[in-house]
């Protein structure tokens, strides 16, 4: 009996923990690319745009942010 309540705590932890770096780990990913558009040469209304993107479309806004919205100097020297 204390064998399958140890594994069942441990299969709990590996659950918390994997929850826990899907829910930050893009997070955290987001607030950079947020202080990256702040920093950005754009207009306001762009940066705007690209912040509402990122923010509100998980994957695709920071994806396209990166390949496209970036200055174009940063990105290709």
């Amino acid at each position: 009996m204390g064998t399958q309540s140890t594994a069942q705590h441990r299969g709990l932890f590996i659950t918390v923990v994997l929850s826990l770096v899907c829910i930050f780990v893009p997070l955290v990913g987001h607030i950079i690319l947020t202080f990256m558009i702040a920093n950005d040469y754009l207009t306001t209304g762009q940066k705007v745009i690209w912040l509402i993107a990122v923010w509100l479309v998980p994957v695709a806004g920071p994806l396209l942010y990166l390949l496209v919205g970036q200055r174009h100097n940063r990105l290709f020297g």
